[in-house]
Protein backbone atom coordinates (compact mmCIF):
# COMPACT_ATOMS: atom_id res chain seq x y z
CA UNK A 1 0.00 0.00 0.00
CA UNK A 2 1.10 3.55 -0.63
CA UNK A 3 1.70 5.66 2.46
CA UNK A 4 1.13 9.39 2.01
CA UNK A 5 3.80 11.82 3.29
CA UNK A 6 1.26 13.17 5.79
CA UNK A 7 0.64 9.72 7.29
CA UNK A 8 4.26 8.62 7.00
CA UNK A 9 5.50 10.80 9.89
CA UNK A 10 3.15 9.09 12.32
CA UNK A 11 3.98 5.64 10.98
CA UNK A 12 7.75 6.17 11.24
CA UNK A 13 7.32 7.13 14.89
CA UNK A 14 5.05 4.16 15.66
CA UNK A 15 5.29 1.45 12.99
CA UNK A 16 3.01 -1.58 13.00
CA UNK A 17 5.05 -4.73 13.86
CA UNK A 18 2.40 -6.88 12.16
CA UNK A 19 3.24 -5.44 8.74
CA UNK A 20 5.38 -7.55 6.41
CA UNK A 21 7.51 -4.75 5.09
CA UNK A 22 8.21 -1.13 4.31
CA UNK A 23 9.92 0.47 1.30
CA UNK A 24 11.45 3.91 1.83
CA UNK A 25 12.73 5.64 -1.31
CA UNK A 26 13.88 9.12 -2.27
CA UNK A 27 16.51 11.20 -4.03
CA UNK A 28 18.10 12.52 -0.83
CA UNK A 29 20.06 9.64 0.73
CA UNK A 30 20.38 11.44 4.07
CA UNK A 31 16.63 11.97 4.45
CA UNK A 32 15.96 8.34 3.53
CA UNK A 33 18.61 7.15 6.02
CA UNK A 34 17.15 9.25 8.85
CA UNK A 35 13.65 7.86 8.30
CA UNK A 36 15.01 4.33 8.05
CA UNK A 37 16.90 4.76 11.34
CA UNK A 38 13.78 6.12 13.01
CA UNK A 39 11.49 3.30 11.95
CA UNK A 40 13.98 0.52 12.75
CA UNK A 41 14.64 2.02 16.19
CA UNK A 42 10.88 2.19 16.80
CA UNK A 43 10.51 -1.47 15.82
CA UNK A 44 13.41 -3.11 17.70
CA UNK A 45 14.32 -0.50 20.32
CA UNK A 46 17.69 0.92 21.29
CA UNK A 47 19.23 -2.44 22.10
CA UNK A 48 17.88 -4.29 19.07
CA UNK A 49 21.08 -4.20 17.06
CA UNK A 50 23.20 -5.23 20.05
CA UNK A 51 20.87 -8.18 20.58
CA UNK A 52 21.30 -9.21 16.92
CA UNK A 53 17.65 -8.54 16.08
CA UNK A 54 18.69 -6.45 13.06
CA UNK A 55 20.11 -8.14 9.95
CA UNK A 56 21.67 -5.84 7.36
CA UNK A 57 21.63 -7.13 3.79
CA UNK A 58 23.52 -5.07 1.18
CA UNK A 59 22.02 -5.19 -2.31
CA UNK A 60 25.11 -7.03 -3.62
CA UNK A 61 24.64 -9.83 -1.06
CA UNK A 62 21.03 -10.34 -2.07
CA UNK A 63 22.02 -10.55 -5.74
CA UNK A 64 24.65 -13.20 -5.03
CA UNK A 65 22.49 -15.12 -2.54
CA UNK A 66 18.78 -14.64 -3.32
CA UNK A 67 17.72 -16.85 -0.38
CA UNK A 68 19.49 -14.72 2.27
CA UNK A 69 16.49 -12.42 2.76
CA UNK A 70 14.07 -15.27 3.49
CA UNK A 71 16.70 -16.85 5.75
CA UNK A 72 17.11 -13.59 7.71
CA UNK A 73 13.35 -13.08 7.84
CA UNK A 74 12.57 -16.53 9.28
CA UNK A 75 15.65 -17.06 11.48
CA UNK A 76 15.10 -17.35 15.22
CA UNK A 77 17.29 -15.03 17.29
CA UNK A 78 18.93 -15.62 20.67
CA UNK A 79 17.03 -12.70 22.21
CA UNK A 80 13.26 -12.23 22.32
CA UNK A 81 11.61 -9.30 20.60
CA UNK A 82 10.75 -7.94 17.15
CA UNK A 83 13.32 -8.39 14.38
CA UNK A 84 14.13 -6.51 11.18
CA UNK A 85 15.74 -7.65 7.94
CA UNK A 86 17.08 -4.48 6.31
CA UNK A 87 17.90 -4.40 2.58
CA UNK A 88 19.99 -1.36 1.70
CA UNK A 89 20.28 0.49 -1.65
CA UNK A 90 17.79 -1.71 -3.48
CA UNK A 91 16.70 -1.18 -7.07
CA UNK A 92 14.23 -2.73 -9.50
CA UNK A 93 16.66 -5.55 -10.21
CA UNK A 94 16.06 -6.90 -6.69
CA UNK A 95 12.27 -7.04 -7.01
CA UNK A 96 12.36 -10.70 -8.08
CA UNK A 97 14.30 -11.58 -4.89
CA UNK A 98 12.24 -9.47 -2.48
CA UNK A 99 8.84 -10.57 -3.81
CA UNK A 100 9.09 -14.20 -2.59
CA UNK A 101 10.04 -13.01 0.89
CA UNK A 102 7.02 -10.69 1.10
CA UNK A 103 4.73 -13.46 -0.11
CA UNK A 104 6.17 -15.94 2.38
CA UNK A 105 6.06 -13.55 5.36
CA UNK A 106 4.10 -14.71 8.39
CA UNK A 107 3.40 -12.99 11.69
CA UNK A 108 6.43 -13.43 13.94
CA UNK A 109 8.90 -13.16 11.08
CA UNK A 110 11.33 -10.25 10.88
CA UNK A 111 9.82 -7.18 9.23
CA UNK A 112 11.42 -6.38 5.86
CA UNK A 113 12.69 -2.79 5.59
CA UNK A 114 14.00 -1.76 2.17
CA UNK A 115 15.60 1.54 1.15
CA UNK A 116 16.16 2.77 -2.40
CA UNK A 117 17.01 5.87 -4.37
CA UNK A 118 14.33 7.79 -6.27
CA UNK A 119 11.87 5.42 -7.97
CA UNK A 120 9.38 6.47 -10.64
CA UNK A 121 5.77 5.32 -10.81
CA UNK A 122 6.70 2.51 -13.24
CA UNK A 123 9.23 1.02 -10.80
CA UNK A 124 8.64 -2.70 -10.21
CA UNK A 125 9.92 -2.34 -6.64
CA UNK A 126 7.41 0.42 -5.89
CA UNK A 127 4.60 -1.56 -7.49
CA UNK A 128 5.52 -4.60 -5.39
CA UNK A 129 5.18 -2.78 -2.06
CA UNK A 130 2.28 -0.55 -3.12
CA UNK A 131 0.36 -3.55 -4.43
CA UNK A 132 1.01 -5.79 -1.43
CA UNK A 133 -1.85 -5.77 1.08
CA UNK A 134 0.40 -5.95 4.15
CA UNK A 135 3.30 -3.65 3.32
CA UNK A 136 3.85 0.05 2.75
CA UNK A 137 5.82 2.18 0.31
CA UNK A 138 6.63 5.81 1.05
CA UNK A 139 8.54 8.40 -0.96
CA UNK A 140 10.78 10.86 0.89
CA UNK A 141 11.02 14.23 -0.86
CA UNK A 142 13.29 17.20 -0.29
CA UNK A 143 10.80 19.03 1.91
CA UNK A 144 12.10 20.41 5.22
CA UNK A 145 10.61 18.88 8.40
CA UNK A 146 7.17 20.08 9.43
CA UNK A 147 6.44 21.83 12.71
CA UNK A 148 4.95 18.63 14.16
CA UNK A 149 8.06 16.63 13.22
CA UNK A 150 10.32 19.21 14.88
CA UNK A 151 8.13 19.17 18.00
CA UNK A 152 8.30 15.37 18.06
CA UNK A 153 12.12 15.38 17.79
CA UNK A 154 12.37 17.95 20.59
CA UNK A 155 10.01 15.96 22.78
CA UNK A 156 12.25 12.90 22.44
CA UNK A 157 15.00 15.03 23.95
CA UNK A 158 12.72 16.05 26.81
CA UNK A 159 11.87 19.51 25.44
CA UNK A 160 8.20 20.46 25.44
CA UNK A 161 8.33 24.04 26.74
CA UNK A 162 9.13 25.96 23.55
CA UNK A 163 8.54 29.65 22.86
CA UNK A 164 6.73 30.40 19.60
CA UNK A 165 9.66 32.53 18.42
CA UNK A 166 12.04 29.65 19.11
CA UNK A 167 9.92 27.30 17.00
CA UNK A 168 9.90 29.88 14.19
CA UNK A 169 13.70 30.06 14.42
CA UNK A 170 13.97 26.26 14.20
CA UNK A 171 11.63 26.10 11.21
CA UNK A 172 13.69 28.77 9.43
CA UNK A 173 16.93 26.95 10.28
CA UNK A 174 15.57 23.65 8.95
CA UNK A 175 15.17 25.35 5.56
CA UNK A 176 18.76 26.61 5.52
CA UNK A 177 20.67 23.44 6.39
CA UNK A 178 20.54 19.78 5.44
CA UNK A 179 18.53 17.18 7.36
CA UNK A 180 21.60 15.58 8.94
CA UNK A 181 22.93 18.93 10.17
CA UNK A 182 19.49 19.87 11.49
CA UNK A 183 19.24 16.58 13.42
CA UNK A 184 22.59 17.40 15.04
CA UNK A 185 21.28 20.84 16.02
CA UNK A 186 18.26 19.23 17.71
CA UNK A 187 20.56 16.86 19.60
CA UNK A 188 22.81 19.74 20.69
CA UNK A 189 19.80 21.74 21.91
CA UNK A 190 18.57 18.74 23.91
CA UNK A 191 21.93 18.48 25.68
CA UNK A 192 22.16 22.26 26.06
CA UNK A 193 18.79 22.34 27.85
CA UNK A 194 19.35 19.19 29.92
CA UNK A 195 17.80 19.67 33.38
CA UNK A 196 16.80 23.22 32.40
CA UNK A 197 13.06 23.75 32.86
CA UNK A 198 12.93 27.26 31.37
CA UNK A 199 11.33 27.67 27.91
CA UNK A 200 13.43 27.17 24.82
CA UNK A 201 14.18 30.64 23.40
CA UNK A 202 15.43 31.92 20.02
CA UNK A 203 18.73 32.71 21.76
CA UNK A 204 19.07 29.04 22.74
CA UNK A 205 18.49 28.03 19.12
CA UNK A 206 21.08 30.44 17.77
CA UNK A 207 23.60 29.35 20.40
CA UNK A 208 23.43 25.83 18.97
CA UNK A 209 23.03 26.65 15.27
CA UNK A 210 25.97 26.10 12.90
CA UNK A 211 28.26 29.13 12.84
CA UNK A 212 27.98 29.26 9.07
CA UNK A 213 24.80 27.88 7.58
CA UNK A 214 25.07 26.70 4.02
CA UNK A 215 23.34 29.03 1.59
CA UNK A 216 21.84 26.50 -0.78
CA UNK A 217 22.34 27.18 -4.45
CA UNK A 218 18.63 26.64 -4.96
CA UNK A 219 17.91 29.63 -2.71
CA UNK A 220 19.56 32.18 -4.98
CA UNK A 221 18.11 30.54 -8.11
CA UNK A 222 14.59 30.72 -6.66
CA UNK A 223 15.17 34.36 -5.69
CA UNK A 224 16.20 35.15 -9.26
CA UNK A 225 13.33 33.23 -10.88
CA UNK A 226 10.84 34.97 -8.59
CA UNK A 227 12.11 38.47 -9.49
CA UNK A 228 13.36 39.27 -5.96
CA UNK A 229 16.38 41.20 -7.20
CA UNK A 230 16.95 43.05 -3.92
CA UNK A 231 17.77 39.79 -2.14
CA UNK A 232 20.40 38.57 -4.58
CA UNK A 233 23.43 40.46 -3.24
CA UNK A 234 23.42 39.12 0.36
CA UNK A 235 22.89 35.51 -0.75
CA UNK A 236 25.65 35.75 -3.37
CA UNK A 237 27.99 37.13 -0.68
CA UNK A 238 27.11 34.18 1.53
CA UNK A 239 27.76 31.69 -1.25
CA UNK A 240 31.06 33.38 -2.06
CA UNK A 241 32.17 33.20 1.58
CA UNK A 242 31.56 29.44 1.48
CA UNK A 243 33.77 28.96 -1.56
CA UNK A 244 31.11 28.66 -4.27
CA UNK A 245 32.70 29.50 -7.61
CA UNK A 246 31.01 31.79 -10.19
CA UNK A 247 31.24 29.10 -12.87
CA UNK A 248 29.48 26.61 -10.59
CA UNK A 249 26.78 29.20 -9.87
CA UNK A 250 26.35 29.80 -13.59
CA UNK A 251 26.06 26.08 -14.30
CA UNK A 252 23.43 25.72 -11.58
CA UNK A 253 21.45 28.69 -12.91
CA UNK A 254 21.60 27.30 -16.45
CA UNK A 255 20.31 23.93 -15.26
CA UNK A 256 17.45 25.61 -13.37
CA UNK A 257 16.34 27.71 -16.34
CA UNK A 258 16.67 24.78 -18.75
CA UNK A 259 14.25 22.88 -16.53
CA UNK A 260 11.82 25.81 -16.60
CA UNK A 261 12.23 26.06 -20.39
CA UNK A 262 11.53 22.33 -20.83
CA UNK A 263 8.42 22.65 -18.65
CA UNK A 264 7.21 25.73 -20.54
CA UNK A 265 7.40 23.77 -23.78
CA UNK A 266 5.88 20.57 -22.44
CA UNK A 267 2.09 20.13 -22.86
CA UNK A 268 1.97 18.62 -19.36
CA UNK A 269 4.10 21.37 -17.80
CA UNK A 270 6.25 20.47 -14.80
CA UNK A 271 4.40 17.17 -14.41
CA UNK A 272 5.58 16.00 -17.83
CA UNK A 273 9.30 16.38 -17.18
CA UNK A 274 11.66 13.42 -17.18
CA UNK A 275 13.32 12.93 -14.82
CA UNK A 276 10.38 14.19 -12.78
CA UNK A 277 10.45 17.10 -10.31
CA UNK A 278 8.92 16.27 -6.92
CA UNK A 279 7.53 17.83 -3.77
CA UNK A 280 7.92 21.47 -2.79
CA UNK A 281 10.44 22.11 -5.58
CA UNK A 282 7.83 21.12 -8.15
CA UNK A 283 5.22 23.47 -6.64
CA UNK A 284 7.69 26.33 -6.48
CA UNK A 285 8.84 25.92 -10.09
CA UNK A 286 5.20 25.74 -11.17
CA UNK A 287 4.63 29.17 -9.61
CA UNK A 288 7.81 30.50 -11.22
CA UNK A 289 6.54 29.48 -14.66
CA UNK A 290 3.77 32.04 -14.32
CA UNK A 291 6.43 34.75 -14.65
CA UNK A 292 8.41 33.15 -17.46
CA UNK A 293 7.23 32.84 -21.05
CA UNK A 294 9.12 30.69 -23.53
CA UNK A 295 10.65 33.82 -25.07
CA UNK A 296 11.84 35.13 -21.70
CA UNK A 297 13.42 31.76 -20.91
CA UNK A 298 15.24 31.77 -24.25
CA UNK A 299 16.67 35.21 -23.42
CA UNK A 300 17.65 33.98 -19.95
CA UNK A 301 19.52 30.98 -21.35
CA UNK A 302 21.29 33.20 -23.88
CA UNK A 303 22.38 35.57 -21.11
CA UNK A 304 23.70 32.67 -19.06
CA UNK A 305 25.57 31.20 -22.02
CA UNK A 306 27.23 34.56 -22.70
CA UNK A 307 28.14 34.88 -19.02
CA UNK A 308 29.58 31.38 -18.93
CA UNK A 309 31.83 32.21 -21.90
CA UNK A 310 32.99 35.40 -20.18
CA UNK A 311 33.72 33.57 -16.94
CA UNK A 312 35.86 31.03 -18.78
CA UNK A 313 37.68 33.66 -20.86
CA UNK A 314 40.88 35.51 -19.98
CA UNK A 315 38.94 38.63 -19.02
CA UNK A 316 40.17 40.37 -15.86
CA UNK A 317 36.67 41.40 -14.80
CA UNK A 318 35.73 40.28 -11.23
CA UNK A 319 34.01 36.99 -11.93
CA UNK A 320 31.56 36.91 -9.02
CA UNK A 321 30.52 40.50 -9.70
CA UNK A 322 29.93 39.50 -13.32
CA UNK A 323 27.78 36.57 -12.25
CA UNK A 324 25.85 38.68 -9.76
CA UNK A 325 25.09 41.27 -12.45
CA UNK A 326 23.69 38.53 -14.70
CA UNK A 327 21.48 37.24 -11.87
CA UNK A 328 20.14 40.73 -11.23
CA UNK A 329 19.39 41.15 -14.95
CA UNK A 330 17.55 37.83 -14.94
CA UNK A 331 15.47 38.87 -11.93
CA UNK A 332 14.59 42.14 -13.66
CA UNK A 333 13.60 40.18 -16.76
CA UNK A 334 11.28 38.05 -14.64
CA UNK A 335 9.69 41.19 -13.21
CA UNK A 336 8.75 42.72 -16.55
Amino acid sequence: MKLSPRDAAGYFAKPDPKRAGLLIYGGDAMRVALKRQQVIAALIGKTGEEEMRLTRIPASDLRSDPACLIDAMTAQGFFPGPRVAFVEDAADGLTKFIKPALEAWREGDAQIIVTAKQLNARSSLRKLFEGHNNSFAVGIYDDPPSKSEIESDLAKGGLTNIQADAMDALIALSRDIGPGDFRQVIEKISLYKLNDTTPLTPEDVMANAPTSTEAALDDVLNIVAEARSGEIGPVVRKLESQGVQPVGLCIGATRHFRTLYAAANNPSGIGGLRPPVFGARRDRMQRQLQRWSGRKLELALTMLTDTDLQLRSTSRAPTMALMERTLVRLAMLAGR
